[in-house]
Parts: structure tokens; C-alpha cells; sequence
């Protein structure tokens, strides 16, 4: 049987990408359920006010919402991210040079693209570590941008930011830059973040780079209605979590009895998501042996969303020894984008 040209083309593209793509688990498929996993579940919900961490929104249909959040009108942080990206990614590459890009919550890796684009005009190599707990959303993207870069290597890392930080071998290249886009600096609690920016310096050498995108704050009626848009789908994203719990755990969550809910905390600077309970009600997590009771209008907080302040961020950079080279906002000064670099001390 004589292979045609297009199959024979086909395969050896398909041999070029896997060549390209290293795919690492951090977190195995049989050890999901585990206490290093699920032990924070049980913690959250068993607490008062009850809470989940913002990682159970990231199975694959959340993360395929969240794309889908990204593109919504009301919806500025993704929108406004890009445009300061578009304008400063030519000036990034200068600073940084030659650079591994890694990436904490890749997603479909969409603005990473912009950097690609830069670096790759000045004809630099490329090297890209997606860091997401996503693995589908993670191996889909992967694919997709050796097939659009064809002198890409990518070695993808599917797991948690903690695990991902604390696993990362030395570069191959003369430099490294972590890129934390998208404000999800913002998910983290004050303590949180702390411990957050620790791990980060402590996966970075001297010299090498930390670009960071956080959301600036504004006008209450804007905030909240960029987590309480018109097609329903942030609530969509925020109910798939109890769907997350239920597969992975065992659970019994019935989604019709839980609304959505997401306010602006003035006092703390910081949008709160919940799922608010319609009714008394018991529901069981079978895998982790754990009974949940709700009372009417009682929540579980999902995520917070702190807004920050330009100034302050600096100096707890600073602090941390990840001094900003340079701050890059938009016209509104809705969203800033700081890339710091790690000094000796």
C-alpha cells in the first residue's frame, strides 16, 4: 500500500509536535482523592462561614466557561489585560531577552500568545511552561499553539501553582520569566499571597523576571457586574463547582437547590462569589465521608477578588525582593501590569 503525501505529511507533523510537547502530572488521576487534595474541601465546608478554594472551578467544563466569561462585555479584566499587553509585550522582550516563559494558570493561553508573537519576531528561542490543574484545557492548548509555532517547545506542568513552583528544573535558557496574568493574585487572601510571592522567589535565580497582572480598584457597579453578567454564565461557572465536587468526590449536590450570588465587599476591597443554599438541606460527599448541613440562605464562598492598589502592590513586591522594572496601565487605570525582577540581597 503506497501512503499518500498529505498522510505521510500529516504523520510527520503529528512525530514534529510530540517531539516538542512534554506533558508532566504533577497531581496522578489516582491520588486526586487524597488528602493533599481533598482535605482543603472538607476543611472549607466544615468551617463557618463555610468556603471552597477557587482551584474546584477548574475541572474542564469550568475552565471551558471561563473562556467564555473572558469574552463577556461586562467582563473588562481580560479585555483591558490584552490591550496593555499588545502595547508593552516588544518592550518586556527587551528587557528580558532571550527568556523561558512559564505560565501559572495557562488556561487556553490565549495572551500568552502576545509574548510568543514578540519574542519571536526578534528571533528568539521559544520555550513554555503552562502551568493548570486542567489537564484537557492544558494538552488541548498545547497542541494547538506547536501546531501555530513551529519552533515552539513546550513542557507542560498539570497540577497546582504550589506543586508546579516547587518542581521547576533550572532553565534551559539564560533567563526565566513567571507570568501571573488575569488578577488571580486577587483569589488570595492577604496571608495567602504572602506565602504566594514566597514560593515564587523561591522558584526564581537572581536576575530573572515576575510579570504580574493585577486588578486596580474602581467603581463599585462596575465590579459587580462584571461577576454578575447578563447571560448567566459566571453563575454557570460558579454552580459547575458543586458538579466538580460530585464527580470527584462521590457528592450529591443538586444544583437547582443553590443560587448564585457575587457582591462587592467595600471593606475589604474585594468581589465575594457564593452559592447560596435555597433551602434546609443535607448533602453527602461519599469518597471523603463527609455530611454537609445547610441551613436556608446559607452559603459557601467560593472565590474572593481582591482589587489593589498600585502603590501598595509595589512595595509588598519590594518587600520580597521582586523590585519593579517597569508598570504598564490602561487610559482608566482599571488594570496594571508590573514586571519586577528578583535582586539579590
Amino acid at each position: 500500500m503506497i501512503r499518500s503525501q498529505s498522510t505521510s505529511d500529516s504523520v510527520t507533523s503529528e512525530k514534529n509536535i510530540k517531539n516538542r510537547l512534554q506533558v508532566q502530572r504533577l497531581l496522578e488521576p489516582g491520588l486526586i482523592i487524597s488528602s493533599s487534595f481533598g482535605s482543603d474541601a472538607v476543611k472549607g465546608l466544615t468551617q463557618i462561614p463555610k468556603t471552597l478554594p477557587p482551584r474546584y472551578f477548574y475541572d474542564d467544563r469550568g475552565s471551558e466557561l471561563f473562556e467564555q466569561i473572558c469574552a463577556l462585555p461586562e467582563y473588562y479584566l481580560t479585555r483591558t489585560e490584552t490591550e496593555i499587553l499588545q502595547k508593552c509585550a516588544g518592550e518586556i522582550v527587551r528587557i528580558t531577552g532571550a527568556c523561558e516563559i512559564v505560565e501559572l494558570g495557562s488556561g487556553s493561553s490565549t495572551k500568552t500568545r502576545i509574548l510568543l508573537n514578540a519574542y519571536q519576531q526578534q528571533g528568539l528561542p521559544l520555550h513554555y511552561l503552562p502551568v493548570d490543574v486542567s489537564a484537557g484545557m492544558l494538552e488541548k492548548s498545547a497542541i494547538q499553539l506547536l501546531v501555530d509555532y513551529p519552533s515552539l517547545q513546550i513542557h507542560a506542568l498539570a497540577g497546582t501553582y504550589e506543586l508546579a513552583l516547587s518542581q521547576l528544573q533550572p532553565s534551559q535558557l539564560s533567563n526565566r520569566m513567571i507570568c501571573f496574568l488575569g488578577s488571580s493574585l486577587g483569589n488570595l487572601n492577604p496571608q495567602e499571597c504572602d506565602v504566594f510571592l514566597s514560593e515564587i522567589v523561591a522558584a526564581l535565580q537572581v536576575g530573572e523576571y515576575f510579570l504580574l497582572g493585577i486588578d486596580l480598584q474602581k467603581p463599585k457597579p462596575i465590579l459587580e457586574a462584571a461577576y454578575n453578567d447578563a447571560q448567566g454564565i459566571t453563575a454557570a461557572f460558579n454552580l459547575n463547582v458543586l458538579e466538580h465536587l460530585n464527580r470527584r468526590f462521590g457528592g450529591n449536590f443538586d444544583l437547582q437547590q443553590f443560587t448564585h450570588w457575587a457582591f462587592y465587599n467595600e471593606s475589604e476591597h474585594q468581589i465575594e462569589m457564593h452559592l447560596k443554599s435555597r433551602r434546609s438541606q443535607t448533602v453527602e460527599l461519599a469518597a471523603v465521608q463527609l455530611q454537609i448541613d445547610f441551613a436556608p440562605g446559607e452559603t459557601i464562598r467560593t472565590e474572593i477578588s481582591r482589587k489593589f492598589h498600585l502603590d501598595v502592590m509595589q512595595q509588598q513586591l519590594k518587600a520580597k525582593g521582586l523590585v519593579p522594572q517597569k508598570i504598564w496601565t490602561d487610559q482608566k487605570r482599571w488594570f496594571g501590569l508590573l514586571l519586577c525582577q528578583l535582586q539579590g540581597t
